[in-house]
């Protein structure tokens, strides 16, 4: 679900996830350009492996993660529920009060990054008996806390800005003249901003293209992708999604991971 107009620039979506009674495994957390809020409704989520590997497995009854290049390993009962959020940097910054930097690579406890306390959140939405009404309440909490941290400078924002028009088919030294600044200006202004490099970030938007063109009905080859996504070849895209997620796309493909809720692919479920 997309969230109103004035969350919009904040929150790009909401998804409601239900899933019972399917095999126990572990499901990908993918590298994306957005943060993810997930509101466990159920049993807590448990990161089995961090985008991080140094940071300790840990169950969350919701959670914030930062952008990252390595996915998370979440280990399932074969049940899951709760609502997913898809932050833009902008939101990580109004919502959260910090730059997406500071959560880079890394997953944490959402109780205490909002002033509405996580447990609140999470029996608010518990006793909306809909999928709707568990939105308004987001749209409500979100609406009232927005603001929190001013906008990140306009030439930040102008670069991840064409970056994500472009899915990352950019060159750095392109975007630094079209921004005004230095490539080496960028590159450290960018990541202390965003906690990815422009080459980093122009990656995962490269990725997550290929994804959403691997999961569409009328799939294109691997070889077609390739060639969408900016990747030199079919080869080079395997390169990518190996060093990514641990697997190539055809692996990925034939795979048991849930159909997981992703950058707003809104899986429907029961209320």
């Amino acid at each position: 679900m997309t969230p109103p107009a004035r969350l919009a620039p904040l929150v790009a979506h909401y998804s409601g996830y239900r899933y019972a009674g399917l095999p126990p495994g572990l499901h990908h957390g993918l590298p994306s350009p957005f943060l993810t809020v997930v509101i466990s409704l159920g049993a807590p989520t448990h990161t089995a492996v961090m985008p991080d590997p140094r940071q300790a497995p840990e169950s969350f009854a919701a959670l914030a993660g930062g952008l990252h290049t390595r996915a998370a390993l979440i280990e399932h009962d074969g049940s899951q529920h709760g609502v997913q959020l898809s932050l833009t940097p902008d939101g990580a910054r109004s919502l959260l009060g910090m730059p997406a930097g500071e959560l880079a690579s890394s997953i944490v406890s959402l109780d205490g990054m909002l002033p509405t306390r996580a447990d609140e959140l999470i029996g608010r939405l518990g006793e909306a008996a809909t999928w709707p009404a568990r939105f308004a309440v987001l749209n409500e909490v979100l609406s009232r806390h927005a603001g929190r941290l001013p906008p990140a400078p306009a030439e930040l924002r102008q670069a991840w800005r064409l970056l994500a028009e472009r899915d990352g088919r950019v060159r750095i030294d392109a975007l630094a003249r079209e921004v005004g600044w230095s490539r080496r200006h960028l590159a450290g202004r960018f990541t202390a901003e965003y906690g990815l490099t422009p080459k980093e970030a122009a990656r995962v938007m490269r990725f997550t293209r290929s994804r959403r063109l691997l999961q569409r009905r009328d799939r294109p080859s691997l070889a077609e992708v390739a060639t969408a996504c900016g990747f030199y070849d079919q080869a080079h895209l395997a390169r990518e999604w190996n060093d990514f997620i641990g697997c190539p796309p055809s692996a990925w493909l034939t795979g048991d991971d849930l159909p997981f809720v992703q950058d707003g692919d809104t899986v429907p479920g029961p209320g």
